[in-house]
């Protein structure tokens, strides 16, 4: 019996998420908002989260500063029963995302600060050994991690651990590292985009063929998933939507959550649809998360 169900490795930040009148005017005009929240960000915090809140034993491996907002990330993630291991970010501040949202868009500004400081060095041996499954996400806000990442994963497969990734968007569209990566992944979590651009515009048999499940983000359609001899797909749940972000992260728990319990590919799709839509029922990426009960038969 390992330790944790889950490892996730990656990013932990707040989130200062703004509504209303969020497109800035320079000149020093002042503009009023409709809505303010300070919430738990971070693609990796946030499946965290989302796998300790569907019963999950979850640890997050992640670097968080010595300030007010490392303070605020481990302060959530310990209300949240995440167990936090951190790596080593001596004098780096604590990264922050700024989320300019409007209703049918948003914006973000992001300050890396830690969020850059996770190292392949850092996923130890002995840390794989605790867990069943890794789970690895925002690949291109931490180069360092994403250049040795590949190895990482081959050693996890050899320790017994299945792996997963979400890449998130790759601002250079570039989309280094993947193919590297891929090889040594069980389940890939892109969105439609960067499933696109990843695969150039061919879809994914080549990744099933190679035996990687593919579960894709597919917006208010739901999600759409294939594997070595199946495919899938399973519809958004119909919610009041107040706010998106994260919206992919507690997606990505879903999924986990229902495999890592012992459901097929086909139920953990409907899992991660419904996952991702009933988290935007409030502000943030982790005050909607569902629990066990809203899948009850």
């Amino acid at each position: 019996m390992r330790e944790f169900d889950v490892l996730v490795v990656g990013d932990a930040n707040p989130d200062l998420v703004l509504r209303g009148d969020v497109r800035p005017r320079f000149g020093q005009q002042e503009q009023l908002l409709t809505g303010a929240d300070l919430v738990l960000g971070g693609s990796a915090a946030i499946t965290a989260t989302g796998c300790a809140r569907l019963g999950l034993r979850t640890a997050l491996l992640t670097a968080i500063g010595d300030d007010l907002f490392g303070e605020i990330v481990r302060d959530q993630l310990r209300a949240r029963n995440v167990r936090i291991i951190t790596a080593p970010a001596a004098g780096v501040p604590t990264g922050l995302t700024v989320i300019l949202n409007e209703a049918d868009d948003r914006a973000m500004l992001t300050l890396p600060g830690t969020i850059a400081a996770l190292r392949p060095a850092d996923v130890t041996d002995a840390l794989l050994g605790r867990a069943r499954h890794v789970h690895v996400a925002s690949l291109y806000l931490q180069p360092a991690l994403a250049e040795g990442l590949a190895p990482v994963f081959a050693r996890a497969r050899e320790l017994g651990l299945t792996t997963s990734l979400d890449t998130n968007w790759d601002p250079a569209e570039r989309w280094d590292w993947v193919p590297e990566i891929l090889p040594h992944t069980d389940v890939f979590l892109p969105n439609s985009a960067e499933l696109h651009a990843i695969t150039g515009g061919d879809g994914p048999e080549k990744l099933v063929a190679a035996g990687t499940i593919v579960v894709m983000k597919d917006g208010i359609r739901g999600a759409r998933a294939w594997w070595p001899g199946g495919e899938s797909t399973a519809p958004a749940r119909p919610v009041e939507v107040v706010d998106a972000v994260g919206a992919g992260d507690s997606f990505n728990a879903g999924f986990l959550a229902a495999c890592l319990t012992g459901r097929t590919v086909r139920e953990a799709v409907a899992w991660a649809a419904a996952a991702g839509s009933l988290s935007t029922r409030a502000a943030g990426g982790t005050a909607a998360q569902p629990t066990l009960d809203d899948f009850a038969d």
